[in-house]
């Protein structure tokens, strides 16, 4: 039996891998725990065996996603959204693994993002997710992966959707907030997965620990929360595990911080991605 929680509960960020990793495991933990919604990223294509050469060939690695949101809202008293885009580590694996020029790269993972983001436009997926990478790199693969960046970022405007970004660690990201801007994306629609509870320029998206939560939920801003559950069998419970924001909801509950939690899993998605937590709540 499910925990009722007596509000929409929403991960806004985790992957799911139905053929290696627990997948829909891992759906019903989430939801026995009281969540209700997800917000499903594609899993970085190397890790699904996709080792694409073109645009097109990122299309398996997005329909395995729209897959298993499929059934992951069959599952929860709320539903799942899919997020599909191209992780900002394949520049790495291009570049150095299989000895693509960063201009090459960048061209690849625009093109994917390309595809992405025809899913957004037919209504079958909810945003996009772009970034660069949150390691040292090389002058002209930075270069590059800004480049990629700041596509999504139009894409986004294009299809007026939000773009989850994947970055290096900050609480300053207002250089993105302002491309996004000249692109005409709201900045509240650019969505910083893995942030903690302060952020100047994005939304963050706050990785579900206890301080980093409570540094959110002091502050009046849009925020929402995710564990970046990787699903990963080798790596069983990374980064956190899917029973992880309820629990925490939970928790801010019990420290008074409903007006928090109704930011978090109410407010904020209708705001960044359009979604309406509660009147998709099945009771």
């Amino acid at each position: 039996m499910s925990e009722d929680l007596g509000t929409p509960v929403l991960d806004d960020h985790l992957h799911l891998d139905p053929d290696h990793g627990r997948g829909l495991e891992a759906v019903k933990d989430f939801a026995r725990s009281g969540g209700t919604h997800l917000l499903v990223v594609n899993k970085p294509s190397w890790l699904l065996g996709v080792e694409p050469e073109s645009g097109e060939e990122f299309r398996p690695v997005f329909e395995t996603t729209l897959d298993v949101v499929e059934r992951a809202t069959g599952i929860l008293d709320g539903r799942a959204w899919p997020v599909l885009g191209v992780h900002p580590g394949l520049v790495s694996k291009l570049v150095d693994d299989r000895g693509v020029s960063p201009a090459d790269a960048r061209e690849l993972m625009q093109a994917g993002l390309d595809v992405a983001a025809e899913y957004v436009a037919d209504g079958r997926a909810l945003a996009l997710k772009t970034g660069r990478p949150h390691y040292d790199t090389s002058d002209a693969v930075w270069a590059a992966s800004n480049e990629a960046l700041r596509h999504g970022l139009e894409l986004g405007a294009e299809n007026d959707c939000a773009v989850q970004l994947h970055t290096e660690a900050s609480d300053d990201l207002t250089d993105v907030a302002d491309w996004a801007e000249a692109a005409g994306l709201d900045p509240l629609k650019v969505v910083k997965h893995y942030a903690g509870g302060r952020l100047a320029g994005p939304t963050p998206s706050v990785m579900s620990e206890k301080d980093r939560l409570e540094v959110a939920a002091e502050r009046a801003d849009p925020f929402l929360m995710e564990t970046d559950f990787v699903d990963d069998p080798d790596r069983p419970g990374a980064v956190m595990g899917p029973r992880t924001v309820p629990r925490r909801v939970r928790w801010l509950r019990e420290q008074g911080y409903d007006e928090a939690i109704h930011t978090a899993h109410v407010e904020t998605p209708r705001r960044v991605y359009g979604v309406d937590t509660e009147a998709t709540l099945d009771r």
